[in-house]
């Protein structure tokens, strides 16, 4: 898949919110790492794959969609911050979701830490694995991200 529209489209939403934001110049890296994790762990609470205790059924797949993509937005705009930008990889082999759920915690942390090209590649690769096994195809991540990237311009404008 190729990338780089949607580093394109990111990177005018972010272009937007640090004008709107008064944010030109200002670092706010370890911001959009916690935003991340945030998203990430919505987009559990919405796949409620690691409650074991409750039989309630996880949310509609297009609310599960609508989390992803909000993790997908940090993860390209952490990109754009650092000059990074992600090559398709191999995707990780992950048996569940709960599996792939803590898998992307680890890498967000070691992408803390680091804050390398390695480091991010291997992030993208296990959120883009996260998205294999929750069964979201690649037509699907276009239009869901290309949806709610005009949203995230309409909240910016609307004083979100």
């Amino acid at each position: 898949m190729n990338w780089e529209p949607f580093y394109s489209m990111q990177h005018q939403l972010d272009a937007h919110i640090a004008s709107a934001h008064d944010l030109e110049g200002v670092n706010v890296v370890d911001h959009k790492i916690v935003a991340l994790l945030v998203e990430i762990s919505e987009l559990a609470n919405e796949t409620r794959c690691f409650k074991f205790w409750s039989t309630k059924p996880a949310s509609e797949k297009d609310v599960v969609l609508e989390e992803y993509v909000d993790g997908l937005h940090f993860i390209l705009s952490l990109g754009l911050d650092l000059g990074f930008r992600y090559q398709t990889s191999p995707l990780n082999e992950v048996t569940n979701e709960t599996q792939a759920f803590l898998s992307i915690f680890t890498t967000v942390e070691n992408f803390k830490r680091k804050k390398d090209k390695a480091s991010y590649t291997e992030l993208f690769t296990a959120f883009l694995s996260l998205g294999k096994i929750l069964g979201f195809q690649e037509e699907e991540l276009q239009e869901a991200y290309k949806r709610k990237n005009e949203v995230n311009f309409q909240r910016q404008d609307e004083g979100y």
